[in-house]
């Protein structure tokens, strides 16, 4: 499995976890039942939530790489309807609209984006990838509502985990706590590191041959001060608050994750 997905294997995905978001309101006995997970939402509300976003990110990308906010969904395009076959639809061409969109704009062209100064870039393709794993996500949300919760897929819960990573916890704001390391590893055997300090938050992919089992003659091992290991699809859910920390393999000290989660730079 490749690494890095590519931006064919992004809108591939995108449109594979959409039908999976679709499947699941098409299954649900009733479109009211409250999200476990969102509890502020209904199933319904969930769903007018992701159509509603997809239709303002389609307006986003396609409003080129000067624009400078988020741009709504053209006026009426926005209103999710009621019924279920005729919500299903309307979700289809949300999803359909946003993917026409980043096809006519190409992975390299700049595009708006809310995440300052981390590490992801701001263009077409960086937005697709965070756009897949908030549908994933939220896939997972409805899914769960209807009661048939599923793992992410293996590639995108891969992927996510460095998305997220590289988009959510990077800055150039300094860290305002004595510096710090932290590793994330899943069971698949792919890793990253996050190093925290006064210049801020960075973040890498590590390479098998960088995770040496004993320093080389002469080398200082790197201190790690807190690790977190799981399956990439239990850490996805878990960043994103679906599932708790508590779930995971925690090694050392948990107060480095804490102050982590809660610093909002």
């Amino acid at each position: 499995m490749q690494e890095t997905l590519d931006f064919p294997d992004l809108l591939r995905l995108i449109d594979e976890r959409s039908a999976a978001f679709r499947a699941a309101v098409a299954s649900a006995p009733d479109l009211g039942t409250q999200v476990p997970t969102c509890p502020e939402w209904t199933l319904f509300d969930l769903a007018q939530h992701l159509g509603e976003g997809r239709r303002a990110w389609a307006a986003t990308i396609g409003a080129g790489p000067d624009a400078t906010a988020k741009i709504p969904a053209p006026r009426g395009d926005a209103t999710a309807p009621r019924e279920r076959e005729a919500l299903l639809v309307w979700l289809a061409e949300s999803t359909q609209l946003m993917l026409d969109a980043l096809r006519a704009a190409g992975p390299d062209r700049g595009c708006w984006a809310w995440w300052g100064t981390s590490q992801s870039p701001k263009t077409c393709g960086a937005v697709a990838r965070h756009q897949l794993h908030e549908i994933a996500v939220h896939t997972y949300d409805a899914q769960l509502t209807v009661g048939a919760p599923e793992a992410l897929p293996e590639e995108v819960a891969l992927d996510g985990v460095e998305e997220f990573v590289f988009t959510l916890c990077t800055t150039t704001k300094a860290w305002p706590h004595e510096p710090a390391v932290i590793e994330y590893r899943t069971t698949q055997g792919r890793s990253w590191r996050n190093w925290l300090s006064g210049d801020g938050a960075r973040a890498a992919r590590l390479s098998a041959s960088s995770l040496p089992a004993v320093a080389a003659a002469g080398e200082v091992p790197e201190v790690i001060d807190a690790s977190i290991e799981g399956p990439a699809s239990e850490l996805v859910l878990a960043f994103y608050g679906r599932v708790p920390l508590e779930s995971l393999k925690l090694d050392d000290n948990r107060g480095v994750f804490d102050l982590f989660v809660a610093w909002e730079p």
